[in-house]
């Protein structure tokens, strides 16, 4: 059936089909149409109305989504009138965490309880003593933050294989931490702290201390633990996001200082995705304005943006999302008191680079810049007016301050005639904007540009999944482009309008930002894409830019061995590779579709000594390896120990995994199948670090013997062996033996050159097991299946 899109598009059909589309317990459609969606999801906002007014404003909610102008954020459209025990909002940020092993699980268990119901979490890890830091109550040393932070995500794999939708995590930690060098290396080898994304909270006296190559003191509780170089600091927080794109940077004093409530909160942490500092149980309703869906007579001189129909929708969407707050449920108390006391909402905007490619502007040109900060201060402002209309019909937020609120820089920079009506009647909501990742809504509303992103890639192959694991692939096209190719047809050729993001300068990715900022309450999610061969000294020179050009946070992509690879776009759009060719090196490829192969009658392998604290005898597991066209793969596995507790569910697991090993195919999946394993009787520290059961610390082994000879794609892990003896392999209690009679010596992973187009990472999704996750807006999205860790 049609969404009613413009342009024909199957994908934004499965999007509503297998995301938004309200079905019974037993998969029985009850929204027949798009259409019955938005009824669904108007009516139920319409209910935070008088009985009197709940036809009307549902109407108008309805008018509003149905053109796909206005769309609430995935929860609301999944969640509103269902019945279903789930929350409607996007992004919290959680409570502080309190330096006491109680209130350290208390914490987690808040997290596990706000992810269950489909709500991302934001974290800081600033208030835990440092490692080696005294416990005097027990009298031992600490573990520090970073070793709880392997708490939280193993917490978080657990909830997502229990099938809940959200797993996505930010960390923060204080420049001045005593552990900010753990934290920025925290993230250094593939696979760790995956549900993670890691931002460290730079202030301006670190800023200044750079400048002026002061000392630093590392501090907790008033106590100095060490003094560095300012500059040093700073460059180790710069190697670590050009090697490996993480930790992100917060300028938090920046956020608290432009914040409308600073009177009554401080913030120290954002949603997995930044474009919401929150302050502790915060938590933000999001929607985005697509303004796409308001240009007039496209590709054409007479191409305009319909500023009429813009206010109107921004009025009608701060009513709605004003609503939400008072019909969604909340995982915790906390959590409804922080979001009914101040009313904060999150309205942003959507397809901004299809609608200045449908008036002919480049995105990385001034006009380009100057058109998209105008439809933001529009947005803004219109925001405000609605919200201060809510306010004289339905009250100010609690918590609001007259003399403090428009003493608010984002608040002094408004037009008189809003701050005369803010005096007079107050305002409802406490901030109102914010730019946020638009992934599957940008999808469903026909493929659309997602958020202030520039288009990634004009046309491309998905891979489609179905019910009974079945997969087709479909075309996708950008919707611009789709609509320019059905208005001119396929020969022609693109005006000059049509750039993608790797085509952009890294500095015109900052251009936007910084035009978009003074307009937005709370700040925006965006990835500046780096080139692979971008010089370092370039690189960090953005960072000192953003802060200089009043941004209140950083983040960047350049490609690296551990998140990924740049893929290059071809000339033409129609001709780009399939996102299946070079998601791996090829000769890895080759192994993973070499399918079943026969035993040979002498295979060489490594044998690993695991030490597990429950188990009186060590465990020894052993695998071995086939050779195919000069490349090794696991075949078998094997796991001995003297321990006869262990002895039948050890032998049918190595059953089961060498029998999925012989199948032949891309077998990775075993490593985080194994990993995601929770014990509920808890799991054990072990180097340092939390292990979440004994399958899961056999699951890392599996994944280092993997890197070892090559067949995961990641730094080679080699082995440090005494005198041919045994050897320490990472943070992990287990040693390896010497190779297996005929093993030979081990080969480094062969380097492959990456094949063509986008900002493509290396690793399977969680949720379908492609390989074809990409990272945009600061998260990561697979294009395969719809997984995103932000949305």
């Amino acid at each position: 059936m049609s969404l009613g899109l413009q342009v024909a598009s199957p994908v934004s059909e499965r999007i509503w089909n297998e995301k938004y589309r309200h079905r019974a317990a037993d998969g029985t459609p009850l929204d027949q149409t798009i259409d019955d969606t938005w009824a669904r999801v108007a009516k139920a906002a319409a209910k935070a109305e008088p009985p009197r007014q709940r036809r009307h404003w549902e109407a108008r909610f309805f008018e509003a989504m149905q053109g796909f102008g206005f769309l609430p954020a995935g929860r609301i459209l999944a969640g509103s009138g269902t019945g279903r025990r789930v929350t409607l909002f996007n992004c919290f940020v959680m409570g502080r965490v309190d330096d006491d092993l109680g209130a350290i699980f208390d914490s987690v268990k808040e997290a596990a309880l706000t992810m269950q119901q489909g709500g991302g979490i934001g974290q800081d890890f600033s208030t835990l003593r440092p490692q080696g830091a005294l416990v005097r109550s027990i009298g031992a040393d600490a573990s520090g933050p970073v070793s709880f932070m392997h708490v939280w995500d193993a917490m978080c794999r657990t909830i997502m294989s229990a099938g809940a939708r959200r797993g996505a995590m930010m960390a923060t930690l204080a420049c001045d931490h005593p552990d900010i060098e753990a934290f920025l290396a925290a993230k250094s080898e593939p696979g760790r702290l995956t549900m993670f994304n890691l931002s460290v909270l730079v202030t301006n006296a670190f800023v200044t201390a750079v400048r002026e190559d002061a000392d630093w003191d590392l501090t907790f509780a008033g106590k100095v633990y060490r003094t560095v170089r300012a500059r040093d600091l700073w460059q180790k927080i710069m190697q670590a996001t050009y090697a490996y794109a993480e930790p992100g940077v917060i300028f938090i004093d920046r956020v608290n200082a432009a914040n409308n409530l600073a009177y009554c909160e401080a913030i120290r942490a954002t949603n997995p995705c930044g474009e919401q500092p929150l302050p502790p149980y915060g938590a933000c309703l999001l929607g985005s304005i697509n303004l796409a869906s308001l240009v007039r007579h496209p590709f054409t001189a007479k191409a305009s943006l319909d500023e009429a129909r813009l206010d109107a929708l921004v009025a009608v969407a701060v009513r709605f999302l004003d609503d939400v707050v008072d019909v969604s449920g909340y995982p915790l108390p906390a959590q409804r008191r922080e979001a009914r006391q101040k009313r904060r909402l999150g309205l942003g905007l959507t397809g901004l680079a299809d609608a200045l490619i449908m008036l002919g502007l480049r995105y990385d040109s001034a006009a380009g810049t100057s058109a998209a900060a105008g439809w933001m201060r529009r947005i803004k402002q219109a925001a405000y007016a609605a919200s201060v209309e809510l306010a004289a019909e339905k009250g100010s937020f609690p918590l609001y301050d007259e003399a403090a609120f428009l003493g608010a820089p984002g608040v002094g920079a408004l037009p008189a005639g809003i701050r005369r009506d803010v005096a007079r009647h107050g305002i409802r909501n406490g901030l109102l904007t914010s730019i946020a990742p638009t992934g599957t809504i940008s999808l469903l509303a026909g493929n659309v540009s997602s958020g202030i992103e520039p288009v990634f890639d004009f046309n491309y192959e998905r891979r489609l999944l179905a019910a009974d694991g079945s997969s087709h692939t479909e075309t996708v096209a950008d919707f611009a482009y789709a609509l320019y190719r059905a208005q001119h047809g396929g020969a022609a050729g693109l005006p000059d309008a049509f750039v993608t993001a790797g085509r952009i300068a890294p500095e015109a990715h900052l251009d936007m930002m910084a035009a978009l900022q003074p307009h937005v309450d709370s700040a925006i999610s965006k990835t500046i894409n780096c080139p692979e061969d971008m010089e370092f000294a370039a690189f960090e020179k953005l960072y000192i830019e953003a802060f200089d050009r009043g941004l209140k946070g950083c983040t960047t992509f350049r490609p690296n061995a551990v998140t990924g690879a740049v893929l290059t776009q071809s000339a033409e759009p129609a001709a780009q590779a399939s996102p299946a060719d070079g998601a791996m090196p090829r000769a890895r490829q080759a192994l993973v579709e070499a399918g079943p192969i026969a035993r040979q009658p002498v295979l060489s392998g490594f044998t690993y000594k695991l030490r597990w604290p429950d188990s009186e005898h060590a465990l020894y597991v052993t695998i071995n390896d086939i050779e195919h066209d000069g490349r090794r793969r696991p075949f078998e596995i094997f796991i001995n120990s003297k321990n006869l507790e262990h002895y039948a569910w050890t032998v049918a697991l190595t059953r089961m995994i060498s029998a999925v090993f012989r199948r032949g195919g891309d077998v990775s999946f075993v490593v985080e199948e194994l990993k995601a394993v929770f014990d509920p009787r808890g799991g054990h520290w072990l180097g340092g670090r939390y292990v979440p059961s004994l399958l899961a610390a056999i699951g890392e082994i599996v994944e280092r013997h993997m890197r070892r000879t090559g067949f995961l794609d990641g730094e080679a892990l080699p082995m440090r062996a005494d005198a041919g003896a045994s050897a320490v392999v990472d943070r992990l209690e287990v040693e390896v033996s010497e190779p297996m009679p005929g093993a030979g010596p081990l080969r480094e992973p062969t380097r492959h050159p990456p094949a063509a187009s986008g900002h493509r990472v290396r690793g399977a999704c969680p949720r379908c097991a492609s390989q074809d996750l990409i990272h945009v807006e600061g998260c990561l999205v697979c294009r395969t299946c719809g997984f995103s860790r932000c949305q």
